[in-house]
């Protein structure tokens, strides 16, 4: 997803209140996303505290590469959050935040947005800071949220988009499972110039690191 579906133009901040706990009313994701935790990484909905860590992470030359140009304040990552927020009650979007085993804040994160009305087919894109890059935590953290796109929200089709010429991008998408379907010609206008894109799918039937949680609801 290296168009990012957040506008800044088109947002204006919103406060938003504390989010429910996960279960607490309804088990609905759309009140609040559970924390999802692998071994050495935590996914979980991003707080505004986040503003600061998420700026720092996204800002770089090397992250900020190949995707949309992120907000460029702090002010500004507050009101990303914020639209996550809205985006995820509303049921169009969900935006995990990575965090690393012994950390507090956010280094990057993972977002899934609807392509249908029904979910049925969504698109997936990912962020993390550079100085974690060749960890383990992209891997980790993308079966955790491919995971819960798939038996959680019922997407059946995951898609993704990367510039050809990002090549750790298309990379790590392959390394995960991910099949390529084809070049989508100069689609992503980026650095001033308009860039060829990859296209990537993910079927849920052919989905290979299925969680034991997950093995068990498709069991049942």
């Amino acid at each position: 997803m290296e168009r990012m579906p957040y506008q800044p133009h088109l947002q204006t901040f919103v406060t938003i209140g504390p989010v429910s706990a996960p279960g607490e009313r309804t088990g609905d994701w759309r009140f609040g996303l559970p924390a999802l935790d692998g071994s050495r990484v935590t996914l979980r909905e991003l707080r505004m505290s986040d503003a600061q860590s998420l700026f720092a992470a996204m800002s770089t030359e090397e992250v900020g590469r190949f995707i949309s140009p992120p907000p460029t304040t702090v002010e500004g990552f507050e009101r990303f959050i914020a639209w996550t927020h809205q985006q995820r009650a509303a049921g169009r979007y969900v935006c995990f935040g990575i965090v690393p085993h012994g950390f507090e804040a956010t280094v990057g994160l993972f977002q899934i947005r609807t392509l249908e009305s029904d979910l049925g087919v969504a698109e997936w894109g990912f962020a993390l800071a550079s100085e974690f890059w060749g960890s383990g935590l992209f891997e980790e953290g993308a079966r955790l949220a491919i995971d819960f796109a798939f038996h959680t929200l019922g997407i059946h089709r995951l898609e993704a988009r990367a510039a050809v010429r990002n090549g750790r991008g298309n990379g790590a998408l392959r390394k995960i499972g991910a099949v390529q379907e084809g070049v989508l010609r100069r689609s992503f206008f980026r650095g001033g110039e308009y860039l060829d894109q990859a296209l990537w799918s993910i079927l849920r039937d052919d989905w290979p690191y299925q969680t034991p949680a997950a093995s068990a609801r498709k069991l049942h």
